[in-house]
């Protein structure tokens, strides 16, 4: 033979990788992210899913305090009270929800090294939570976006989201605010313009990972956040600053505790039994809700260009 086959004398390692168990990992999924808008928001529970937001009366001269008479002369004391609104606003909790199917000979027969309706519960516990945050911002009844008042938006100054622009919003959203929320990639606009300027933004470390701020206040970032106006290459998208916490008149996220089948405060997961097909259901339900408890709560900048670069020489 002109070419003698070269006979291998050891086991090759194709052959000996079917003994082999390779450690795996569970189900990866590119749509998880940190949901920051929940974690910074302040929870309040509610009971019987209803949250009633009672405000007082804005009339002009209504329950105005004056100053008292001059010790000099015996006047009366001027008289007054403060107002209630007589039909308050009521927030209803807002289901997320959604059925999981899953055929029983998978769950018994391919169950190791991990449970597969663990598995399958897992990664649609994160898709429901992922919804949550979008309906956080965008949901007609009750998203922080949606119910912002025409009188706390404000427009960019060119386009390009500018320290003036965010000076602007924070002047509007003045007491105590907390933070703002962004799309990433406005927040890496914003980044350019403050680069531009030779004020980079400085960074601060919250719940372990570093964030942008202006003026001290971090930007917080959120994928939920709307880009509009992509086919000319740039896109569009709004900025928030809220104040949050009950005690601040700002804005809080509800949740009822104690749901049947909680496994997370006021998310729940049933069992709804095995049907002729050996398929097993799950119901997951997530309830929840946001309020805003007086309109300068929230500032919104609109119309906020993402693609806009500048070049250095």
């Amino acid at each position: 033979m002109a070419d003698d086959e070269v006979v291998r004398m050891t086991l090759s390692e194709p052959a000996a990788r079917q003994l082999a168990n390779a450690t795996k990992t569970r189900a990866q999924m590119l749509g998880i992210t940190p949901r920051w808008l929940t974690t910074f928001l302040p929870w309040v529970p509610v009971e019987a899913g209803i949250y009633r937001l009672n405000k007082v009366k804005e009339r002009e001269g209504l329950g105005e305090v004056e100053c008292s008479p001059s010790w000099e002369r015996d006047a009366d004391l001027p008289e007054t009270f403060v107002d209630y609104e007589t039909e308050p606003r009521e927030y209803f909790l807002n289901a997320v929800t959604t059925v999981l199917d899953v055929q029983t000979r998978v769950s018994d027969l391919y169950n190791q090294p991990y449970d597969q309706i663990q598995e399958q519960l897992r990664l649609l516990i994160e898709k429901v939570k992922e919804r949550q945050e979008g309906e956080l911002i965008y949901n007609g009844d009750y998203g922080i976006l949606t119910n912002t008042v025409p009188g706390m938006r404000i427009q960019t100054r060119r386009g390009p989201p500018t320290p003036d622009d965010l000076d602007e919003l924070i002047a509007r959203v003045w007491k105590e605010p907390a933070f703002f929320l962004a799309h990433p990639r406005a927040i890496a606009a914003f980044g350019r313009e403050c680069t531009r300027r030779g004020v980079p933004p400085p960074t601060i470390n919250l719940f372990g990972p570093p964030f942008l701020t202006w003026r001290g206040i971090p930007l917080v970032p959120s994928d939920k956040l709307k880009i509009t106006d992509v086919s000319n290459g740039t896109g569009k998208t709004s900025i928030l600053l809220m104040r949050t916490g009950e005690k601040k008149q700002g804005v809080v996220g509800l949740f009822q505790p104690g749901v049947p089948g909680e496994v997370t405060p006021s998310l729940s997961v049933r069992f709804m039994g095995i049907n002729r097909k050996a398929i097993a259901s799950y119901l997951v339900s997530l309830y929840c809700s946001s309020a805003i408890l007086t309109d300068d709560a929230v500032g919104v900048l609109e119309n906020v260009e993402v693609g806009y670069y500048h070049e250095y020489a």
